[in-house]
Parts: structure tokens; sequence; C-alpha cells
């Protein structure tokens, strides 16, 4: 625990070049995946890491903050909240077989709180310009593209892909994200002078307020990402349901928005 979040990132990119080093000598596969969280203590480190044998396919490594299986819970308001309902689901790496992770399934009021947050963020996401908005998404893809080929190892340890065609999902997703960057052009609106005796007409292209999407298992990052970034770049709230077999990309997408400086609860 460090008591200043640039040092705990500091701690983090050494601990990830320190693990890449020893995977390369050992012919292995990393997976490593640290975010700086607030707690008592300061500022602390939450850290996964796998090492996967090429040879054999098999998991000879994996270590987090304590916890013996990583649980995913839900994001709502800009956070990582845990899961409350009791239920939760296997996350399998198909690459071994072995269950890597839990994950939590949404009571009712949970939905029901991820949805009136996302409405009370709403409005003020509407307001803001689309080129502000375009903005972020700009940088949320210079951030993919800072974490691109741990994002596919990432996607293929829960789906199965190839790391090849892993970073294929990606791309496929980012080309989306690319054209939502050009918003301010696409969200212009309409006006004809005297289209009849004293009238003229115009048209108007609005947010619809908060929207969602449930995306299947196959496409983990492409398909959420044709969802979300068109709706948010127009200036909606959206919800995402991701498949509960791979939620490890879609999650880390929300983080990088974010960190993109999207608002909490859009």
């Amino acid at each position: 625990h460090v008591n200043d979040a640039i040092k705990a990132c500091d701690y983090a990119l050494l601990l990830k070049r320190l693990i890449k080093n020893v995977a390369y000598d050992h012919e292995m596969d990393t997976t490593f995946m640290a975010k700086p969280y607030p707690n008592q203590a300061g500022n602390g480190l939450h850290v996964h890491i796998s090492l996967l044998d090429k040879k054999t396919g098999k998991n000879l490594f994996t270590a987090d903050d304590g916890s013996e299986t990583d649980a995913f819970g839900h994001f709502i308001g800009g956070k990582e909240v845990k899961g409350g309902s009791g239920r939760t689901g296997d996350v399998f790496n198909p690459n071994t077989g072995e269950v890597q992770a839990k994950v939590a399934f949404a009571s009712k009021s949970e939905v029901e709180q991820a949805i009136a947050n996302a409405a009370a963020a709403q409005p003020g996401w509407a307001a803001t310009n689309p080129q502000r908005r375009a903005r972020v998404m700009f940088k949320f893809l210079e951030l993919v593209q800072a974490e691109y080929d741990d994002l596919a190892r990432l996607l293929s340890s829960e789906h199965g892909k190839t790391f090849v065609d892993s970073k294929g999902d990606i791309q496929r997703g980012l080309e989306v994200v690319e054209f939502a960057c050009g918003i301010p052009n696409l969200m212009k609106g309409e006006f004809t002078d005297n289209v009849g005796p004293g009238i003229d007409l115009y048209s108007l292209r609005q947010p619809l307020g908060v929207v969602a999407g449930i995306t299947p298992f196959n496409f983990p990052a492409m398909i959420p990402l044709w969802k979300c970034a068109p709706a948010i770049a127009c200036g909606n709230a959206f919800i995402l349901k991701p498949s509960e077999r791979d939620p490890s990309v879609p999650m880390r997408i929300a983080e990088l928005f974010l960190t993109a400086g999207l608002p909490p609860g859009i």
C-alpha cells in the first residue's frame, strides 16, 4: 500500500516488466492486469497474474491480491461493486478447462440501481457538446491501443479464441469507436427554408436517455463496443449486460472509458 496513486501505477508497471521477462525466458504466455484502488491505508494495487505454458496449455501459476479466486461484481456509478444476490457462476479457461474466476449474477434491485444511476448521470452528459464527447472516444482508443495485447490475452483466456483472433475481435469493435469519433458531424440536424407559405422545416437529433445492450459470449469485445460507442457518443447513458462466460474484457472496457473521461454512471 502506498499513499500516492502515481507511485502505485509505477509499481504496477515495474511488476509487469518483471513478469513479462520471466514469461519470455521460460517460453510462457502471460496475462497481467493491475489497477489502483482506494483503501484505508491509502492506495493499494489489485494484481492478477497468470502464466500459461505454450506447449501444454496448462496454467502454471495464478496469483492475485490474496483472494483464492477472482470474483467479478458489477460496474455501477463508475466503480466496481460486489454482487449482493448470492448467486454466482463459474468463468472457465477453455484452453485448460479450469475455473479461473467467479461472476456475480445481478438481482432485480441491483439492475434498478444501475438504471437509476444512469438516469441521474445522463442529462449532464447529453448537455455536453458533441466535440467533448468525441474527445472521450479518441482518448479511449488511445488507452485500448496501449493495452491491446494484454486485452487480447485476457479475452483468449476466457473465450478460447487464439491470440490473433482475439486481437481481431477487439479491432472490429474499435472500428465502430473510430466511427463514433465523428459524432459532431453525424449529429447535425437539417433545415429547409420556405417549404410552404410561411413554413420552415427543421429536424434535431437528440439522445434517447438510458439505453441498454445484451451481448453474447462469442465476441466479448466487438459487440459491446458496437453497441455502446455510438450510443454514448450521441449523449445516452448505456447499460451493458455482457455474457457471464467472458466478463473480464467488458469490465475492463468500462474502466478504460472512465479513465478516458467518461462521467461515472454513463
